[in-house]
């Protein structure tokens, strides 16, 4: 019988379990909060009317990503806008789905700028104590976590972000996403994509995140 993904985590490395929940969770309501800010901002009052506009991770991810997230390590979360209202009309869309992976993008240089403080002037100059250690991993998850969300979600298939704002700069595209043998084979394409792509992915956003660490220790 396969193990819960968590289980074998929280016997062999605990506080990587702890950083990878609360960060999965944290992103998930920031990523969408930021498409709702970007939406209110673009003259569409969807995410307020529907109550949206909050870091409960029930309102964002809801009950069956969460409960998705506890077994099989895999959640999503969804904010409500009506593109209609967009005041920039299809640029509108465009901004509206890239202020999610950006607010990954910027969780993530938050993340390991801390990182990099925390290894130049605490693990660089005495032998770090476990409080430093796990606070050193805990920003460090948080960083390649986030640059693999953003790397993830601008893949252009939906319901990914990438697929929207592709569609939004090009006709071409999204006639192709609103095409009914499109409709019909869409949920087959992004699992193939996830099944295929998601190793590859987060192999990317690990070596992007050594990178932007090794450059920020340089300048911190």
């Amino acid at each position: 019988m396969p193990r819960i993904w968590f289980i074998e985590l929280m016997r062999d490395n605990p506080p990587m379990l702890v950083s990878w929940v609360l960060w999965v969770i944290l992103s998930i309501c920031l990523h969408e909060l930021g498409h709702g800010v970007a939406a209110i901002w673009q003259g569409d009052d969807t995410p307020i009317k529907r109550n949206r506009m909050t870091l409960n991770p029930l309102v964002h991810m809801g009950t069956m990503s969460l409960i998705a997230f506890a077994f099989i390590g895999i959640a999503w979360g969804q904010m409500p806008v009506n593109p209609s209202r967009f005041r920039w009309g299809r640029i509108g869309d465009a901004v509206v789905s890239a202020a999610g992976p950006a607010v990954n993008v910027i969780l993530a240089l938050i993340s390991l700028t801390a990182f990099a403080i925390i290894k130049n002037h605490v693990i660089g100059t005495e032998p770090p104590s476990n409080f430093v250690d796990n606070l050193g991993t805990f920003f460090m998850t948080g960083g390649m976590l986030n640059i693999a969300l953003a790397m993830l979600n601008l893949i252009p298939v939906p319901p990914l972000d990438g697929s929207h704002i592709l569609g939004a700069l090009s006709q071409t595209a999204d006639r192709l996403y609103r095409s009914e043998q499109f409709q019909r084979m869409g949920i087959i394409i992004f699992l193939l994509v996830l099944y295929f792509l998601s190793g590859e992915v987060f192999g990317l956003a690990l070596n992007v995140t050594g990178k932007i660490v090794d450059l920020l220790v340089l300048v911190v």
